[in-house]
């Protein structure tokens, strides 16, 4: 929604509703696999979310994953095991899941919740690439990295900053574009879709001097540094695209949760000079669900063969890998051998 300032006479940012973008693609989804289960009625996608330990905020977000699969028609599984899990056990667990026909998308809830210090890294990366539609695997980064975008998942918040890009009726191509943010979930993979999308891409960080300068040439800014209103108004291009990713939770008695959410962006002020803005929440929040799911009905549809070519070269036997693991799952494997006899 868009409208004139009365007081100023400018013209105020459009506001791009991530909810309304986001409900619109599950329902797309759901259709889309009743579609195909008219002539495929086997085709079930499935989705595991793997957990260690109890984190309270994991298990909101798992259960609001588990119940976006029950909407649409999706599979959801929650596979919590105990903090006391060693690293094998994970391990052996998601090898299990590579190799069940049944599951099309595994997902490692991190941080992990553990008392016996298993390497995040290592266990993310026995997942196989194929079915890792987090996109956060060494495998899937290096191909988005690479722009072999045909080739890889990628990660479901950046991928839904594009989707509202483009909603927002902005095109990248040619554009000045600054990132704020390099986290390997958010601010670098958003960095390399855009750079794939070919815009021309700034990206800012902790240690960036004059942060402002840079924002102020850029025609689309995406946010995620997870800072409250780090981003001025003032530093704001007039008519730019403004996304930002940031989720800052405070205290407030005024509000049912008892909880206020802050942007990393100032919002009320930097709305006065963008031509379209997230808001926060309802922006860039539920597209992440959105997207997971997407990835998993893509991946569902990669295995059974409907509508496109399956990515056998995602997932190929290696020498010495005679159970036909994902290489990556191989190597983490391996690396893990290596340590054990390190330690020793």
């Amino acid at each position: 929604s868009s409208g004139i300032n009365a007081e100023y006479g400018e013209v105020m940012a459009t506001v791009i509703k991530g909810l309304a973008v986001a409900k619109k693609l599950r329902q797309g989804l759901k259709a889309e696999i009743l579609e195909i289960q008219k002539t495929n009625p086997e085709f079930v996608p499935g989705l595991t979310v793997v957990q260690v330990g109890d984190r309270p905020d994991s298990n909101v977000y798992i259960g609001a994953k588990v119940k976006a699969c029950e909407e649409i028609g999706i599979n959801g599984v929650h596979l919590k095991l105990p903090p006391t899990t060693t690293e094998k056990e994970l391990i052996d667990n998601i090898e299990r899941l590579n190799e069940d026909p049944t599951v099309h998308g595994i997902i490692l809830q991190v941080p992990l919740d553990c008392t016996t210090g298993i390497d995040e890294t290592l266990a993310t990366n026995v997942l196989s690439p194929s079915k890792d539609v987090d996109g956060l695997t060494d495998v899937n980064a290096g191909r988005l990295s690479r722009g072999d975008l045909k080739r890889c998942f990628t990660p479901c918040t950046p991928t839904g900053c594009m989707v509202l890009i483009e909603e927002a009726g902005a095109e990248v191509k040619g554009k000045n574009v600054c990132v704020v943010g390099r986290s390997k979930i958010v601010g670098a993979p958003m960095h390399d879709l855009l750079l794939w999308a070919h815009g021309t891409v700034t990206t800012c960080h902790s240690r960036t001097p004059d942060l402002g300068y840079h924002i102020k040439q850029a025609d689309i800014v995406v946010v995620a540094a997870g800072k409250k209103e780090l981003v001025k108004g003032e530093w704001i291009k007039p008519g730019a695209v403004v996304i930002d990713c940031g989720i800052n939770p405070e205290p407030d008695a005024t509000k049912k949760s008892g909880v206020k959410l802050w942007g990393d962006v100032e919002y009320a002020a930097a709305k006065q000079v963008a031509g379209a803005i997230t808001p926060v929440p309802g922006g860039v929040g539920p597209m992440t669900v959105a997207l997971l799911m997407r990835n998993t009905v893509t991946s569902a549809k990669r295995m059974h063969g409907v509508g496109q070519r399956s990515f056998s070269t995602f997932a190929m036997p290696t020498p010495g890998n005679a159970r036909g693991l994902s290489t990556s799952a191989h190597l983490a494997r391996s690396g893990l051998r290596l340590l054990q006899i390190l330690k020793k």
